[in-house]
């Protein structure tokens, strides 16, 4: 409470380019959409990185940050292409333009993943989930590439949201249904838990039994 008033809940959105570097090589190489496809340091080096892969890469189990061998094991047919930054900042810049004609605060975080906060502009234009839909529709439309978005009360809940349901598609995690979606996930899928954390929470666990 403030000022004897309970505080307005807050409206995020967490919106998350979907295979973004590999998105955005496939827009200058349609003829590669329905093959696995992964971006790499290095094409000519087996022992460089993955650092993107399509979906098509991913459903052979392609990993991002694995070696080159290890992808091409699990997928020989992978076609391998080298990354292209200067693509990636200005699609980048222009998804983030089209953000901001839906409120000013918008907060990147990362190349590709930015937070929203709607809370003031959403009586403009409608429901979050009808912002969130008309955000995913708007930026294909105009850029050929995809988002996924979460909706919720807070940004660890947004961006959790934007994760659970992916290529192009919204989540929302309200009030009502958190309990529901986030107690049965792992709880590495929550913001900035990692393995440090991880084990720390194992550890609670079993002390509190």
């Amino acid at each position: 409470h403030k000022g004897g008033k309970a505080m307005a809940t807050r409206t995020i959105l967490h919106c998350d380019l979907n295979c973004f570097f590999a998105s955005v090589e496939l827009l200058s190489h349609p003829e590669l959409r329905d093959k696995p496809v992964a971006v790499c340091g290095n094409p000519e080096n087996r022992h460089g990185i993955i650092l993107a892969k399509n979906e098509k890469a991913k459903a052979f189990g392609v990993k991002t940050a694995e070696t080159i061998w290890q992808a091409q094991k699990k997928c020989p047919a992978l076609i391998l292409v080298p990354p292209h930054y200067k693509d990636y900042a200005k699609y980048s810049r222009i998804v983030n333009e089209i953000y901001l004609r839906y409120t000013d605060l918008v907060e990147p975080f990362g190349i590709d993943e930015s937070w929203l906060d709607v809370t003031g502009s959403a009586h403009l234009f409608g429901t979050p989930r009808e912002i969130a839909d008309e955000l995913r529709h708007v930026v294909k439309s105009e850029t050929g590439l995809t988002i996924s978005v979460g909706v919720s009360f807070t940004k660890a809940f947004a961006k959790l949201g934007s994760d659970y349901k992916k290529p192009d598609a919204t989540t929302e995690i309200t009030r009502e249904n958190y309990k529901d979606i986030v107690w049965p996930l792992p709880v590495t899928d929550l913001l900035f838990v990692g393995k440090s954390a991880k084990k720390t929470f194992e550890t609670v666990k079993k002390v509190i039994g």
